[in-house]
């Protein structure tokens, strides 16, 4: 079960304004991943569902998180149905993030207490997700949907919504300034922060200063 209630892990995102996310199929990088990532500055970790073996090498690393103490909330992601949704909580998922707006999930997550960011795409589906109980809704893909315009959009007629774009977000300085002065809450982040060609090369420090540098630019944009 969750070792973090959703209001913990809603505070703790909103606070660092970073979901780091990947998937590897090897317990071992994704252990040095999370190490990684921590070391940078961040405090949430999204694993995403998406490779064959996903739900083992969550369950290692979780256990790994748990064993060692690691102050790291472990999530997972891609999860479209709520079938996944409910196999990855009883394996200890602390949240759970879609691709897509599912109101079994968001059922199922609120009955569990457990935090749920559904993928939006639309005003009319971001403001379903709000009527299903969603603190966040991610915009996925971010940049395909019109970038920091569509946020700073709905930001107009709808200021009490916490977007979390994923998807076209680069770990640069003026894209990081661009998302958060639009009206980001926050940002999911994957290939672009975590890339292909460190994991290869067991780069996990350029990892961890990648991290470090772009959470320390969201505070920057964010007038910190």
């Amino acid at each position: 079960m969750a070792k973090f209630s959703r209001v913990e892990v809603f505070n703790t995102l909103l606070s660092t304004g970073l979901v780091p996310l990947f998937f590897n199929p090897s317990p071992v990088v994704a252990k040095d991943v999370a190490k990684a990532c921590l070391e940078g500055g961040t405090k949430i970790l999204e694993f995403t569902n998406r490779g064959e073996g996903a739900v083992q090498v969550f369950v290692a690393l979780n256990d790994f998180i748990t064993q060692e103490k690691i102050p790291l909330l472990l999530g997972v992601g891609s999860v479209v149905d709520a079938p996944t949704a409910a196999m990855y909580i009883a394996y200890g998922a602390n949240f759970i993030v879609s691709p897509i707006l599912n109101p079994d999930i968001s059922r199922l997550c609120n009955r569990r207490k457990i935090a749920y960011i559904p993928g939006c795409a639309t005003v009319t589906e971001i403001s379903q997700a709000e009527e299903l109980g969603a603190e966040v809704v991610k915009i996925f893909p971010g940049e395909t949907l019109g970038g920091p315009n569509f946020i700073k959009a709905v930001m107009g007629p709808c200021p009490w919504t916490r977007i979390m774009p994923t998807g076209g977000v680069d770990a640069t300085q003026e894209n990081i300034f661009a998302w958060f002065k639009a009206g980001a809450a926050a940002v999911g982040m994957g290939s672009n922060l975590i890339r292909k060609d460190l994991l290869e090369a067991g780069d996990y420090k350029s990892i961890t200063e990648k991290v470090s540098q772009v959470l320390d630019w969201i505070q920057q944009a964010r007038g910190k």
